[in-house]
């Protein structure tokens, strides 16, 4: 029987913060218990966390969602703070890998930036704890993000600019451009998408969100 992996970096005090735990995701030190009781540990909690709040999750409800005795999720996570650090790890590395997913990076760039915006509007609405953070806690969300000493909007602004940078290389994206400006102004226009859940995009078919990605979005990338 394949041993559940703990998680690899000493986790004395996350308290609730989901923001504050996002940029351990990038850290390939920090493992998460990946066994099949574990799994059914961290989906418990993902159904908890976008129906109550990740403030309001407890291990005996938990437990008892996933079928499984307290025991054995102690084995497995320690205490609560644990639970907590390793769903949002593996929530955000999910989230990430179904972005990635989401585009071929072999086709022409707006077809890319149309499959990532599609995907991305689809994953803020349907992800449970994602959708609660944008229609409960709002105010948590960006006070987060506005903290100086926090991680993540270096990370995610990261994460975007790469894909422009490897654009540029291909010669698809305006070459003069700073990859991390363009990455930050595609985060804040996702960010909004994922505050402000109104509107014709937020309602409208799959269709106009491409348009709307190949119209708005691509000169971004492609420059004057």
């Amino acid at each position: 029987m394949r041993r559940p992996r703990r998680l690899a970096v000493p986790q004395p005090d996350l308290g609730d913060s989901v923001i504050g735990l996002i940029g351990r995701a990038f850290d390939p030190a920090v493992l998460t218990p990946d066994d099949r009781a574990s799994e059914r540990i961290l989906d418990a909690a993902v159904e908890i966390a976008g129906a109550v709040g990740m403030r309001r999750i407890t291990i005996d409800e938990v437990a008892s969602r996933a079928g499984v005795g307290r025991m054995t999720l102690y084995r497995r996570f320690g205490e609560r703070s644990e639970l907590v650090a390793a769903l949002v790890v593996r929530e955000t590395r999910r989230v990430l890998v179904e972005l990635e997913r989401a585009f071929d990076p072999s086709a022409p760039l707006a077809e890319q930036v149309a499959d990532g915006f599609v995907a991305a509007l689809g994953l803020t609405r349907s992800h449970p704890i994602l959708r609660r953070l944008a229609d409960h806690e709002p105010g948590r969300l960006l006070s987060a993000l506005n903290d100086p000493d926090d991680p993540v909007f270096e990370v995610v602004v990261g994460f975007a600019a790469e894909h422009v940078r490897r654009a540029q290389i291909s010669g698809e994206a305006h070459s003069a451009a700073d990859p991390a400006v363009i990455g930050e102004l595609l985060f804040r226009i996702g960010l909004s998408f994922l505050l402000l859940g109104r509107g014709a995009l937020a309602d409208g078919d799959e269709a106009s969100r491409r348009s709307f990605a190949r119209e708005a979005i691509m000169p971004i990338l492609q420059g004057p």
